[in-house]
């Protein structure tokens, strides 16, 4: 396609969709569903890295310590550098994580 066609096919569409895109409750729908779907992105992954963190405390007791997973090891750093003051165990924590049911995300 030649460049002044081209231009000319441009012009068409932004004619076109300039009404859509004028109207101001457009803008606030766009942002508002972009901010929806990252909030459920990132609620989703969140449960996606608890539910990983739970599966590797429960082998990481299972094992007696000898699996331990990047997921646990991510949430037993976090947990302990949030909480300096901890006296617990790795398997301690493990066994904590999966009494609580949730464990923090990892971050």
């Amino acid at each position: 396609m030649c460049p002044s066609r081209r231009l000319a096919v441009l012009l068409l569409l932004a004619l076109l969709i300039a009404p859509v895109l004028a109207h101001a409750g457009f803008w606030r729908d766009v942002l508002s569903s972009g901010a929806l779907t990252a909030s459920t992105y990132l609620t989703v992954k969140d449960d996606k890295q608890r539910l990983a963190t739970r599966d590797e405390a429960s082998a990481f007791v299972a094992s007696a310590g000898q699996i331990r997973g990047a997921h646990l090891q991510a949430a037993l750093q976090r947990l302990r550098a949030e909480h300096p003051q901890l006296q617990a165990s790795d398997e301690e924590l493990a066994q904590a994580l999966l009494i609580q049911g949730s464990a923090p995300p990892t971050h």
